[in-house]
């Protein structure tokens, strides 16, 4: 009630929103991946509701899916300008790839000192099985219409000319996650090997120029507004399979392994 009583003085107010989990992971039933449509509300909500001074972004992710990465980015932003709001992210184990890329959305990144952030690349893997169906007896039909529909099948050889595509559709996607950590970092980064694939570790992000400094979302925010600012934490809401226990059971049998090679990627696993 306090914010109708006049003359009586209203504390600041900070949304928080928690990204964390695999972007574009274990979300086919009900899981904790990270999505556009997932987030949509509770970045609405953040951004418009209790006119907040500004939205903290409490960030764990190993990445995922680069054209998720983005929008949510590009929600962030839209959201920040329409509402002239200022955004904060602080980083917690991981924040790499798509992880980072959420990050950048942000007008000033922080992080653990020893929380791992990078990774601006792309990669794809996947098995070979040339000669396994054979050994053991099975005949593989496949037809399509199209000769490079079945791209990098791997139950044949590998064809050079499926390679050189795939690293074409990298380039593509690597320069663009390259251009928004340019356009949102700008003159604070430094060195010549952010770019690769590589990772760094708290104080050293810093230095490159990737983040802004070592600092904890509570202290950090009561530093810059004050002892009396008030906490407006968004949460994702569970969907009706995870309130009744069934949607762990499924994402151990669909995404988990999926989900777990990214995070073992950076030494932890989700």
């Amino acid at each position: 009630m306090r914010k109708y009583i006049p003359g009586l003085k209203s504390h600041p107010v900070v949304s928080v929103v928690r990204l964390s989990g695999v972007i574009g992971g274990s979300s086919r039933l009900g899981g904790s991946g990270l999505s556009d449509a997932g987030v949509a509300p509770l970045l609405e909500k953040a951004f418009r509701k209790g006119n907040p001074k500004a939205v903290a972004l409490v960030i764990n992710s190993p990445g995922g899916s680069p054209v998720q990465s983005s929008l949510i980015g590009a929600r962030i932003r839209r959201l920040a300008e329409e509402t002239d709001t200022k955004v904060y992210a602080f980083c917690e184990d991981v924040a790499a790839s798509g992880g980072y890329w959420l990050a950048c959305a942000a007008d000033e990144i922080y992080v653990d000192a020893s929380s791992v952030v990078g990774s601006i690349g792309v990669i794809s893997a996947s098995f070979g099985f040339t000669g396994l169906l054979e050994k053991h007896g099975v005949e593989r039909r496949v037809h399509t219409a199209g000769e490079d529909k079945s791209m990098l099948d791997p139950f044949r050889p590998e064809r050079a000319e499926d390679v050189e595509r795939l690293k074409e559709l990298q380039r593509v996607i690597h320069g663009n996650f390259i251009d928004h950590v340019k356009a949102r970092r700008g003159d604070k980064l430094s060195g010549d090997d952010l770019f690769t694939g590589e990772i760094w570790v708290g104080q050293k992000a810093v230095e490159v120029g990737l983040v802004d400094g070592v600092a904890h979302p509570v202290p950090f925010l009561k530093e810059r507004f004050g002892d009396k600012v008030k906490f407006n934490v968004q949460g994702q809401r569970k969907s009706l399979l995870q309130r009744f226990g069934l949607a762990a059971a499924a994402q151990d049998v669909i995404g988990s392994v999926e989900d777990r090679t990214l995070w073992s990627r950076y030494g932890v696993h989700g």
